[in-house]
Order: C-alpha cells, then structure tokens, then sequence
C-alpha cells in the first residue's frame, strides 16, 4: 500500500452488503488512507469487520441516508479539514478497479489541479439495457460542457481536487444522489477543471455473487431528466460560472 499527506479514497456506501469488505479490502491493499462514509446504512455491513484496529481506514457513519452526492461532500468536507487535498471516489460494489488507484492518484498528482476520470471498459458482463442508456447521458453532457467533461459522465470512479469539488456543489443544491457523478462532471468543466481520462475496468456484480442495485428505474430517471433540464437551463441564461473554482 501506498502512503499520502495529500490523497486518500472515499468510498460513499448505502445498505452495500457483503461487497463493502471486500471492496474495502482490495482498495486498503493499494492505498494507505481509506474512508468508508456510511450513508445511513441499515444493513450493518460495516460493523464487525475489525476496521478500529487498522490505522488507515476510517467509518464515518452519517445518520440518514441523503445520497452518494451528500455522502461524497459530507467526506470532502472532513478531508479538506484534515488537511487532504484529493480524493478517488469509488463505489462500494465492487465495480470498479481497486487495482487501479495507485494509476490514478500518480495521475493526479501530475496534473493536480485535473480531475482524473475512469473511462469504463465493460466486460461481456454488461447489461445492454444500461450500455444503451450511457449513450443518452455521454451525449447531453458533451452537449452541456462542449465535450470538455469526463468521457463518461455516469462512470463515477474519479480523483477529485477537493477544493473544486465542495466549490461546485456549493453552486447547486441538485448532484446529491444518482445525479451526482454527471453533473459534477459538467460543473467542473465549466469552472474550468480539465478532465484527464484513463481507461478501468468496469466490473457488474450479479446478485448471485451479492451484487446491490438501489438505481429505481422511474425515480431515478426522473432525476436524471429533471438534473440535464436544469444544466441546459444554466448553459441557455449563461448562469456557468465558469471562473468560480
């Protein structure tokens, strides 16, 4: 593992299951800082599994569940505070590549003030019904940001500038939950954050294997609509502020 002052790994997790150790696991073998932010779980998924003996994860358990958005802003906030000036921002699932994260942090401190965004490769695994969809968003946000943002707006494996980050959520009161990983993507490239893309590996679970899906297919694609309504809006009247981070 690999040790940091400046970088370290939020994983946002709600009700994760049996995945949540073992995505713990193989990202504290590649990184020396971990924080688990428990986004009012009922599963108990995080209790029991020995994390107060190891110095470099750390559970902050928030007491309702408000979103991987609010989840990510209530971690960055205490990252800011403890002195870390990034963050890779990965699911609890399993999906994506704990492999990768010593590729990504070098990534970004080479170009610290970039976001460095995953570029999923999917497996056979990939349902096309989701492949399909991705499309729909890839487009709008090209549209929204002039093809500035990450090449993949929904893949939300990512090293953030901590600082921009709490910047451009404090811009909105939307990109708190399913709509976080796109419009951050697009509020970013407004405020001027270049995005650098690498290729990872995207991984679907099954649920044979305890994989966990609290995507609700109405509600939440109401909220993406009601998120890309509220972008383009912005980007008609001019209200981007491009220079704010």
């Amino acid at each position: 593992m690999i040790p940091s002052q400046t970088h370290l790994v939020l994983i946002p997790a709600f009700n994760p299951g049996r995945l949540l150790a073992q995505t713990v696991a193989a990202a504290r073998a590649q990184w020396d800082t971990l924080w688990v932010i428990v986004d009012g779980s009922t599963d108990r998924s995080h209790e029991g599994l020995g994390w107060e003996n190891d110095p470099g994860i750390r559970v902050i358990v928030l007491p309702a569940n408000h979103g991987k958005g609010a989840a990510v802003l209530a971690g960055t906030r205490e990252a800011l505070a403890a002195g870390f000036t990034h963050a890779l921002v990965m699911d609890a699932d399993g999906q994506h590549p704990a492999a990768r994260i010593p590729d990504f942090m070098s990534a970004s401190r080479a170009a610290p003030d970039a976001v460095i965004c995953g570029k999923p490769v999917f497996g056979p695994d990939a349902p096309w019904i989701r492949l399909l969809g991705r499309k729909l968003s890839i487009a709008l946000v090209r549209l929204e940001a002039a093809g500035k943002a990450a090449a993949d707006p929904l893949f939300g494996f990512r090293v953030y500038p901590l600082d921009r980050l709490v910047r451009v959520l404090s811009q909105t009161q939307g990109a708190r939950r399913y709509d976080f990983d796109p419009e951050v993507a697009v509020r970013l490239a407004w405020a001027g954050a270049p995005a650098v893309n690498i290729d990872a590996h995207c991984l679907y679970v099954g649920l044979k294997d305890g994989g966990v899906s609290h995507f609700r297919y109405l509600r939440d694609n109401l909220w993406m609509i009601a998120m890309h309504a509220r972008l383009l809006g912005a980007l008609l009247i001019g209200r981007t502020n491009p220079h704010s981070a």
